[in-house]
């Protein structure tokens, strides 16, 4: 564990955004179990690499850490439990590259948030980038015809709603530690994944995947994120986490067949750089601030 917090954090960051952007692929790769059983059981061996991670780190205090993550930490660990939802939720029901993209429009439902919320000034450029990432995420919709694909592009915006209100509950509460929070997460969401299921019996295949799924894709990923974030400037982490966007639909491309229209290649190009955009303009303020 010393090993990893010794690397530096803008590569820790790296392989998580790596490791998050197979999500997609290992969804795809699902043979006949439903998506509230891929829920379940992706949720299920993610609480397990969460729960090793928090004995390695707390030891006998594993219980107080989760304890002083009080109220913000349960109320936080729910809001991210709907986007593990929303997550297998769009996963399952479009395409990996419409729910990438999407994703990246967090940075910016955080600034409006943070301007509703907590009183944060929106700049033009900030406005002016919304208003290019939205018209990206229409060019994006405009091609989706199935209205089964179009209900899985607008749960996939749950996502980085959820992320921007969990930023929020952060900032409101610094002292707040994010691993337990994901712990707390992935309880709630695997909840849901066996109410929701008829059943949790898989195939022996398909278990395998909501372990590659849980374990490694989602666990090893936020854990390294975790982590690297902690080293690394937000408006650094921001640009490296659109390797997600970028490989996640690649990987689909790969390896599961999945077609991407020029459209929504086009769209999420839009997108990411309206993001870009977004996070230079904070890190030079910043600098300049310093």
């Amino acid at each position: 564990m010393n090993f990893i917090k010794n690397l530096p954090g803008p590569l820790l960051v790296f392989f998580g955004a790596v490791s998050l952007s197979f999500g997609g692929l290992i969804v795809k790769s699902f043979e006949g179990s439903t998506l509230w059983q891929i829920l379940f059981w992706r949720s299920f061996f993610f609480i397990i690499v969460v729960s090793i991670f928090l004995l390695l780190n707390y030891k006998r205090k594993v219980f107080n850490a989760l304890y002083i993550s009080g109220l913000p930490g349960v109320i936080g660990g729910i809001i991210l439990s709907i986007g593990f939802v929303s997550y297998v939720f769009a996963m399952y029901e479009t395409t990996v590259a419409n729910t990438n993209f999407i994703i990246q429009t967090q940075t910016l439902f955080l600034a409006i948030f943070g301007y509703i919320f907590l009183k944060e000034k929106v700049s033009k450029l900030t406005i002016f980038c919304i208003l290019i990432a939205i018209s990206g995420i229409f060019l994006m919709l405009g091609s989706t015809i199935s209205p089964g694909q179009m209900t899985g592009n607008l749960v996939a915006f749950l996502m980085p709603i959820s992320f921007a209100v969990l930023i929020l509950i952060v900032r409101k509460f610094p002292e707040v530690d994010m691993i337990p929070l994901q712990l707390v997460a992935g309880i709630f969401a695997m909840i849901v994944g066996f109410l929701m299921s008829p059943t949790i019996l898989i195939s022996a295949k398909d278990i395998f995947f909501g372990f590659l799924a849980g374990f490694f894709q989602l666990g090893f990923g936020f854990i390294l994120i975790t982590i690297g974030a902690r080293s690394t400037p937000s408006a650094f982490v921001g640009i490296i986490m659109l390797t997600e966007a970028v490989l996640g639909p690649l990987w689909a491309w790969m390896f599961a067949n999945e077609y991407v229209p020029l459209s929504v290649l086009i769209g999420g190009l839009i997108v990411i750089s309206a993001v870009v955009i977004q996070f230079l303009d904070r890190f030079i303020n910043k600098k300049q601030t310093l």
